[in-house]
């Protein structure tokens, strides 16, 4: 189903080797780089870290692991018309800047995830729905920003794979692993909860993201916290579960980390909707704390960032049911049966 009056997103095909990936999703981004992010303050504070020492050798890091990964960034920065330095850079901004504008909050159920994409609202309009099929990896669907790899927002593979993917501000230790969207990215490449989880176990990690992860069938749902001293799991089995932008697992509590009041208050406030049993698409949709809300329109939001987009994923049948929706609609603008977009009625 796809409602183009009440839905800004974009919708984008990327198909081929990754770097012609890459270079697709970085054509399609292109104007709104070049219109708003290569001249925001938070562009110009990750530029900062310009041919430091450290840098280089995460990015040698990150072709020694994961080339194909460094083949799509090569490829976004072609196709953006950018540094390959700078766009590698500005995919490791949450490694390197704990008040990068990457929000979301998502509502965690034994079947199901629910999720608030949260960012920067100078990208509302112009971002998108990336339908990714790569030739020699999973094929996938995801939430798109201009200029970042796809992965670190909310996806869903063609093996059944649901993500959803939360900021955590760690603050930054040394640059001596992955950047988080890198792992994010190879999750997408992953066939399950269970091996998207291995993955982060075996990789050098560099910053901190929480994952929801799900999947038809026995698999189940998983919350997940990483950073680069420890990889958090529970497992959702009955109660309801909510995360902001903030570690909240036990493993995770010596974490030196940013809690905004933006993510301290929408952590309370879900928590609380949670012990009335109120509906996840109700919660992600609250304004109950009207100087924090949990959907985030305010153009004066403390953290600079907006809801563009929620997702709910459905993993009770055979296949992933989700639907995507428009900040604040009840009516769902892209609806998907696995990978397949069903069509109007």
């Amino acid at each position: 189903m796809f409602n183009a009056a009440h839905c800004p997103l974009a919708w984008v095909d990327a198909h081929g080797t990754h770097y012609e990936i890459g270079m697709a999703l970085g054509r399609w981004g292109a104007a709104a780089c070049q219109r708003h992010l290569v001249h925001s303050p938070a562009w110009a504070q990750v530029m900062r870290f310009r041919g430091a020492a450290d840098i280089q050798a995460v990015q040698a890091l990150v072709h020694q692991h994961f080339p194909w990964i460094q083949r799509e960034l090569a490829g976004l920065a072609d196709g953006l018309g950018l540094p390959y330095e700078d766009v590698f850079l500005w995919n490791c901004r949450g490694d390197l800047w704990a008040m990068a504008p990457d929000g979301c909050t998502t509502v965690l159920a034994p079947q199901r995830l629910s999720h608030n994409e949260d960012g920067d609202p100078g990208f509302a309009g112009f971002c998108g729905l990336g339908w990714v099929r790569p030739i020699d990896a999973p094929s996938f669907i995801s939430f798109l920003y201009p200029g970042s790899l796809p992965g670190h927002t909310l996806a869903v593979n063609q093996a059944g794979l649901g993500v959803t993917v939360n900021n955590i501000r760690a603050r930054r230790a040394r640059a001596t692993g992955l950047p988080r969207m890198v792992l994010t990215r190879a999750v997408l490449a992953t066939q399950s909860p269970a091996q998207a989880i291995a993955l982060l176990h075996a990789q050098p990690r560099m910053g901190a993201f929480h994952l929801g992860l799900g999947q038809p069938g026995p698999a189940g749902i998983y919350s997940v916290e990483f950073s680069q001293q420890a990889v958090s799991v529970q497992r959702v089995r009955q109660a309801r579960l909510l995360h902001a932008n903030h570690a909240i697992h036990d493993s995770q509590q010596d974490l030196p980390q940013v809690v905004t009041a933006s993510s301290s208050r929408r952590q309370a406030r879900g928590d609380e909707l949670l012990r009335l049993d109120t509906p996840a698409l109700d919660i992600l949709a609250d304004t109950g704390d009207a100087q924090e809300p949990i959907l985030r329109l305010s153009a004066h939001d403390t953290d600079q960032e907006n809801t563009l987009a929620t997702a709910d994923m459905d993993f009770s049948g055979d296949a992933v049911r989700w639907d995507v929706y428009a900040p604040g609609q009840r009516t769902a603008a892209f609806s998907f049966q696995g990978l397949h977009r069903l069509a109007d009625d």
